[in-house]
């Protein structure tokens, strides 16, 4: 099994493409000393693209560059701030993000455009054929490990037109927790399937830019199976909270 250096550099994650810059990039709440709260560029895309323009989620990870999971989680992330704002009068800062503008603003607003970012080819449609995902593994069962900060082994899956075309297993080599989104961004990895996930952990693969799908367990490559066939059920707001225990979150088949 590869041995990861500590000292390597993880992977950078690559920018998201946008088609506008805001208007205006900071909002003022009516009352004085209330907490700012930042929207980045890439979140604020996300919610134009879907939520003004009315594209659909294919359509969006098209224009943006990046995968479907991780547009999701992108425009997940910044419906939540925005409703933070909203209900809680907070002020909100637009700014910030890895992005990159793109100078063709007709992809960027309409749906007929879609057919020809299709025939061009774009970074995002090799994406949406070939990813590497990784699953918390028990050698023992060949099951999801069910504590993602625990896990001492992933087993990566090469993905490419619908089909598993490579399984192996990786040693995590005894690192955890807030350590692992650096171990699965220096292997590749674009998502990874787990148990219980922990806040922090989750907040280390949202920055590496690293999709990841909570709550499931059995078998590891029958969730890789229904991930495939667009079937793997998964909990958007999974926690574990239990150090030192195993608990079992629910991925139905």
């Amino acid at each position: 099994m590869p041995f990861i250096r500590r000292d390597e550099m993880p992977r950078p994650v690559r920018k998201r493409t946008i088609y506008q810059k805001p208007d205006c990039t900071f909002f003022t709440a009516e009352e004085a000393g209330k907490k700012t709260v930042q929207l980045t560029l890439d979140e604020l895309e996300a919610l134009r693209l879907m939520d003004e323009v009315g594209l659909d989620q294919k359509e969006c990870a098209l224009r943006m560059h990046v995968g479907r999971s991780t547009f999701q989680n992108i425009l997940n992330e910044a419906r939540k701030k925005a409703a933070g704002a909203l209900v809680h009068g907070w002020n909100i800062a637009l700014y910030g993000g890895q992005v990159e503008v793109s100078d063709d603003a007709e992809l960027g607003c309409c749906r007929f455009a879609l057919r020809t970012l299709e025939r061009i080819g774009g970074i995002s449609q090799r994406e949406e054929k070939t990813m590497k995902l990784a699953v918390t593994y028990d050698p023992k069962n060949g099951e999801i490990f069910q504590h993602f900060g625990r896990t001492e082994y992933f087993k990566i899956y090469d993905l490419a037109d619908g089909k598993v075309q490579k399984a192996e297993v990786h040693s995590t080599q005894g690192q955890g927790h807030g350590a692992l989104a650096g171990v699965l961004q220096q292997l590749g990895i674009d998502g990874v399937i787990c148990g219980g996930i922990g806040g922090g952990a989750q907040e280390g693969l949202k920055k590496a830019g690293i999709a990841f799908y909570g709550g499931c367990s059995g078998q590891a490559d029958q969730a890789v199976e229904d991930f495939l066939a667009d079937k793997l059920q998964y909990q958007e707001d999974i926690q574990c909270d239990h150090h030192g225990e195993h608990h079992h979150g629910e991925c139905h088949h």
